[in-house]
């Protein structure tokens, strides 16, 4: 759907984006992440052709992008505005129609999404007696209202209570189901977790790691596994041996409770077979690290990191 070919990006003397490149699939949910000032902005406001890069490409289904596949695309930015004097339907309208919509159109598809959204009441008031979060949905409808094939949605969720932020992310996963390519830019790791089904890591003008959530997370596991037993505790750390080092033990409701790290390449099943004779295995549980975790990995390592950590599913 969207491919960006080693774009760079300069204002004065600050390189905002050093020769990012990625792939956007389609009809997914791809999170770009980074640490503030890390390009993130830049890139999108080169994607909405905001802006221009100072080289690299930018293809949109195989081709350059042009202003009329802009047209096509849907874009909220984290600076939200709307014209506080305006009635808020009539503001809704207005946004529609700059997105080309006919206002019979328009006017239908927004009273239908006010109702389904208990909205209704609002259609008459203005925009200044909006709450934030009500402020939030009026901007969100308009920036789907016109179908767009790729949806970019920078930090969605700001401003919204638990029940209207589970309310986006509902519709988030609709239009994705329904073949809408979605950008997700944010900071808040458990949407990325529970959305995204790709993501790339921008930091210091560099995409620093990018691929499937599943592999992301993968590829920094550390081979770390939680086993629950009955058994002796010396039983079970002299059965390990050489295939597993004990890090961490507990009991609790009558269980215990192992944190192993696998040693020497040895496999989950070499572990079992060394520990089954000497305890009863309940279960074990790959511990996989969390998205949270890898970004503050990832944006705080101390060594030299490559521009590119490509991986693809």
């Amino acid at each position: 759907m969207l491919v960006l070919e080693d774009i760079v990006k300069r204002f004065g003397t600050h390189l905002a984006l050093d020769g990012v490149s990625m792939e956007v699939p389609q009809g997914k949910v791809f999170g770009l992440l980074g640490p503030n000032g890390a390009g993130k902005t830049t890139l999108i406001r080169i994607i909405t052709r905001i802006t221009g890069p100072d080289s690299g490409k930018v293809l949109f289904n195989g081709t350059a992008m042009t202003d009329a596949d802009a047209s096509r695309l849907g874009y909220l930015p984290e600076e939200r505005g709307l014209y506080k004097k305006m009635k808020v339907g009539e503001q809704a309208l207005y946004l529609a129609r700059l997105k080309g919509m006919e206002k019979t159109e328009a006017t239908r598809k927004l009273k239908e999404w006010f109702a389904r959204w208990e909205m209704d009441g609002w259609w008459n008031k203005k925009v200044e007696e909006l709450s934030k979060g009500m402020a939030q949905k009026v901007q969100f409808i308009t920036t789907v209202l016109h179908g767009p094939k790729l949806l970019i949605l920078d930090e969605p969720f700001s401003g919204f209570d638990p029940v209207n932020a589970e309310l986006v992310r509902q519709e988030i996963l609709r239009l994705r189901d329904e073949g809408v390519t979605v950008m997700l830019s944010t900071h808040n790791m458990g949407s990325v977790e529970e959305l995204c089904d790709h993501i790339a890591l921008i930091d210091h003008s560099k995409v620093m790691l990018s691929g499937s959530v599943r592999e992301v997370r993968q590829r920094f596991s550390e081979a770390t596994y939680r086993v629950d037993y009955k058994g002796n505790k010396v039983a079970f750390a002299d059965a390990l041996s050489f295939h597993g080092e004990l890090l961490d033990h507990n009991e609790a409701e009558g269980l215990s409770i192992a944190r192993v790290k696998l040693l020497h390449n040895s496999t989950v099943n070499q572990v079992l077979s060394a520990i089954l004779p000497a305890v009863q295995v309940q279960g074990v549980h790959e511990e996989v690290p969390r998205m949270h975790d890898i970004f503050i990995r990832a944006v705080g390592a101390k060594e030299t990191r490559p521009a590119a950590a490509e991986m693809t599913e």
